[in-house]
């Protein structure tokens, strides 16, 4: 995966009617932490990695790279928004898009935030790259995040074996810009 090219980073952070999307900061830190050690967030990502070895090896302000959000709710981080280039991507359908990730922490689960946030993000990019298409995967026994894809716009575009598991590979057609 890449950077998104010439988009000027960080942008000024994003607002929606509850969350803010913005570049991390080292108060950021524990969440991070607790977002990538967690069993629940990492289930169908090929398990959490070590607390230990987060704690060792992330800086003190970590994911600070163009396309990585944090999303703030009311000044503390519930989850990470992932736009980059899918530029080693095997499949076709996605080599050289835009990728859209999202991982949040389990105890901001069903409160439509990871909506919120992910169409708040491509928005931004519809503005940034217009014309540009994004291109979602997921594994697809993942039910929230086949439903999220699905709110999003996303529509099938094939289905491959991965790291065990079946996943799915999502496209969203280009959006005319906001401005």
């Amino acid at each position: 995966m890449a950077d998104l090219g010439t988009v000027p980073w960080p942008p000024e952070p994003i607002r929606t009617d509850r969350l803010v999307l913005r570049a991390s900061e080292a108060g950021d830190r524990a969440a991070f932490v607790d977002l990538l050690a967690s069993p629940e967030v990492h289930t169908y990502l090929g398990g959490p990695r070590p607390r230990a070895e987060l704690e060792r090896e992330l800086p003190e302000v970590p994911e600070r790279w163009p396309g990585s959000f944090v999303v703030d709710l009311d000044g503390a981080m519930i989850g990470q928004i992932l736009l980059r280039r899918a530029t080693g991507h095997r499949h076709p359908a996605a080599a050289g898009r835009a990728d859209l990730g999202y991982l949040f922490l389990p105890r901001a689960w069903g409160c439509g935030y990871a909506a919120e946030a992910c169409a708040a993000a491509l928005g931004w990019l519809a503005d940034a790259l217009p014309g540009e298409p994004v291109v979602l995967t997921t594994q697809s026994a993942n039910t929230g995040s086949m439903r999220l894809a699905a709110k999003l716009g996303f529509t099938e575009v094939e289905r491959f074996e991965a790291w065990g598991a079946e996943q799915w590979l999502g496209m969203r057609p280009p959006r005319p810009p906001s401005g």
